[in-house]
């Protein structure tokens, strides 16, 4: 479920309240998950990539009460999560919600998505919120810079 948080942005307290009512299918066939933040009440609405659907497709009907996907406890989580961080030597602190920080900066910002839009997917109220998790990276800052040098030399040319 920690990948499935990775690629979405959810939190594990949200994460645990999913059912199936909150999938919603586009018109141009995309699958969303509509809900509101457990912990603020704000409305959040997420485009699901191809990742977290198959992680849907392997646990459809597994989870208890109706829910979307089989959740253990946010503690059982995290001490499994530490266990595979020191096997496979990752050197940081590695809990449920740092899945949550990777969908803000290494799924969606790194990739040019908008701050308010990951604002508005990460259900917060206030862009100051979101500005915490927007960690720019310097392969976003270098891919950025690469960008406008190409938009720039389109445009203007300059004789020196």
């Amino acid at each position: 479920m920690f990948l499935f948080s990775c690629y979405t942005g959810i939190p594990y307290g949200d994460m645990k309240l999913l059912t199936k009512d909150n999938l919603s299918l586009a018109d141009d066939g995309t699958w969303w998950i509509r809900s509101s933040r457990e912990k603020t009440g704000v409305e959040f609405e997420i485009p699901l990539l191809e990742l977290p659907l198959r992680i849907i497709e392997k646990y459809r009907d597994t989870a208890p009460d109706g829910r979307l996907l089989p959740m253990y406890a946010n503690s059982t989580m995290n001490f499994y999560l530490k266990r595979i961080a020191r096997i496979c030597g990752i050197d940081r602190r590695l809990v449920f919600h740092s899945g949550r920080h990777t969908y803000a900066t290494e799924i969606t910002l790194s990739h040019g998505i908008p701050l308010e839009t990951v604002s508005k997917m990460l259900g917060h109220s206030r862009i100051e919120t979101t500005q915490i998790y927007a960690k720019v990276t310097d392969d976003k800052i270098g891919s950025d810079t690469d960008g406008l040098n190409e938009r720039i030399a389109e445009r203007f040319s300059v004789v020196i």
